[in-house]
């Protein structure tokens, strides 16, 4: 495909998708607003995530310029930049030597910017309830990654804010891209009709082998390390139930429209933080390596969730529902009825990473805004519901989880490299997990 035809193709699925999710999502709300001839941006945590964000946000037809660049390390920050350059649209990277920003304290220093009108969110998950709350202060329209928090505290705040943001008319989009792809939106929306009966129970997984580590160095403190590896600290991620597992339980909130009232579960470290058979033992921090979580909604509903981390095992990320008239594999867009022909999507699969950001810019440009901060956060909490339940061992309502007084880190608002790390190596060098029936979660 050339360049040309993919930016148009892209034009158009943009106001295509945008269409079909402006009637599916439950928290849309639209205000006419100018729109903006040039949409500055900022981007707010320069890893993997955030470099390929801002460059999807610079595939966009309208005009958009990327101004500043901030991450805890500067390294990181000048890695995003470089990528940048090389993405085919260096005319759109107007990042210069005084808006490429370093340290904890680097997001202020953007939301100061009174020229940059969108900011990405895209830090490891922990920060993100101060940085939102900072950028809709400052009236900044936000993408902000999921999952949005990781614990109650968080969800609460991500929530506050987001009232402030509705009052002013700020766009709030939330990385579950899959409610821009069109083949979701169309599956959903199939099944919400009757599709498949009466709902019965949904069963979703994200079993897989894991993913990076980053090796302490010399030079670093507790606290650095611990932010460059973050994926391993509930503080920062969340443990892997909340940073990657929220994509499937977020599908049957969807379809739902609605969040669990309760859970209960188990998981455990079987592999991951053993020094028998897990070489990274040190570096793998205090979460699971699996979980599974019988969420419950109020009518009865039950949703049922596994993820993993363990090499050499069965992998699969997937969510399904079962009905009184059939089933839908919703990962393949298909239904099945009990009666008449299966149904499976029609059209080709968009993806949904670069979707969600044509579909944000194409709303900015002519002065439309939407908002997902909603269900960006209860689908959030619902996971977060999920590691309580596991972590302790008991059953834990929604409400006991999300009013917990419980804060995986208390003082971040203040955090500075000199600061204490909220958690701390064991004498082995390695990182007390959560104990079911001894762990205190609420």
């Amino acid at each position: 495909m050339s360049n040309q035809d993919s930016v148009s193709r892209r034009k158009f699925m943009g106001s295509a998708a945008l269409a079909s999710a402006a009637v599916s999502f439950p928290n849309v709300l639209t205000a006419e607003s100018k729109g903006k001839e040039v949409i500055r941006f900022a981007l707010i945590g320069c890893g993997g995530r955030g470099k390929g964000a801002a460059a999807q946000v610079m595939n966009s037809p309208h005009k958009t310029e990327c101004v500043a660049l901030a991450d805890a390390f500067m390294d990181t920050a000048k890695g995003a930049q470089n990528y940048l350059k090389h993405v085919g649209h260096e005319d759109k990277l107007k990042v210069t030597d005084d808006t490429i920003f370093a340290g904890l304290d680097a997001y202020k220093k953007v939301m100061e910017m009174d020229n940059v009108d969108l900011v990405l969110l895209t830090t490891s998950p922990g920060f993100r309830p101060l940085h939102f709350e900072h950028a809709v202060n400052k009236g900044k329209h936000v993408f902000m990654e999921k999952p949005v928090a990781t614990d109650g505290a968080g969800v609460q705040r991500v929530l506050a804010a987001n009232e402030i943001a509705k009052k002013k008319n700020l766009m709030v989009t939330v990385g579950l891209q899959r409610h821009h792809e069109p083949n979701y939106i169309d599956t959903v929306k199939k099944i919400q009709d009757g599709a498949i009966g009466e709902l019965n129970y949904a069963r979703v997984f994200w079993n897989s082998g894991g993913v990076w580590t980053k090796k302490r160095t010399s030079s670093q403190n507790e606290l650095e390390y611990q932010v460059r590896n973050w994926f391993y600290f509930n503080w920062l991620c969340g443990d892997h139930i909340v940073e990657q597992h929220i994509h499937n339980t977020d599908i049957i909130n969807w379809i739902k429209g609605a969040y669990p009232i309760k859970a209960n579960g188990h998981g455990g470290r079987q592999v991951r933080g053993n020094p028998a058979n897990d070489p990274d033992w040190k570096d793998h921090g205090e979460i699971y390596d699996h979980h599974f979580v019988e969420f419950e909604y109020a009518d009865g509903f039950r949703m049922y969730s596994q993820c993993r981390h363990i090499s050499n095992c069965w992998q699969n990320v997937s969510e399904h529902i079962h009905g009184s008239e059939g089933y839908s594999s919703l990962s393949r867009h298909q239904i099945f009825p009990k009666s008449g022909d299966p149904w499976r999507y029609p059209g080709k699969k968009v993806g949904g990473h670069q979707q969600e950001q044509l579909n944000m810019i194409d709303a900015l440009a002519k002065g439309e805004v939407y908002n997902e901060g909603d269900y960006g956060a209860k689908s959030t909490m619902t996971n977060i519901l999920g590691r309580c339940a596991t972590y302790s061992g008991k059953e834990v309502s929604w409400n006991q989880a999300l009013s917990s007084k419980i804060e995986l880190c208390p003082n971040i608002d203040s955090l500075t490299w000199e600061s204490e790390a909220p958690v701390q190596p064991n004498a082995a060098g390695g990182y007390d997990a959560p104990v079911p029936g001894k762990s205190r979660v609420v």
